[in-house]
């Protein structure tokens, strides 16, 4: 399988390639591969596709893993923002608590699901908006 086309790193483009390499990442389930670990990559899906976004309208964004944080930026932007969207602030956890050992509980298959299904949601909706 080929890779994706290289864009600019200041490309939305490239930071959407990113996303979906990252949303193939967390729909991987290897055996021996933490659920944690697998949400982690679904909030860097949602996270880098958010960013894509925000590149494309030329907003300034902060380094920073809260989803919350970057939809509000889009929103106040004026770009209206779905439910199922304005779910990624639900991942936000697996960049942080989750990604290390005794922090946090073990993820389930349930929120695991629900993880792929925001990221692969928010992932869409960027795509639509590039």
């Amino acid at each position: 399988m080929r890779p994706p086309e290289r864009f600019a790193p200041d490309h939305p483009r490239e930071w959407l390639n990113r996303a979906r390499s990252s949303l193939t990442l967390a729909m991987s389930r290897a055996s021996g591969v933490y659920l944690e670990d697998l949400c982690f990559q679904a909030q860097q899906a949602a996270e880098k596709a958010l960013k894509a976004v925000l590149i494309c309208r030329g907003i300034e964004f902060p380094h920073v893993h809260d989803l919350r944080r970057l939809t509000s930026l889009l929103e106040q932007s004026g770009e209206a923002i779905p439910e199922e969207v304005r779910r990624a602030g639900e991942l936000t956890d697996y960049a942080t608590t989750t990604r290390y050992p005794g922090v946090a509980e073990p993820v389930t298959e349930e929120e695991y699901a629900a993880a792929v299904g925001v990221a692969q949601a928010v992932v869409q909706w960027a795509d639509e908006r590039i």
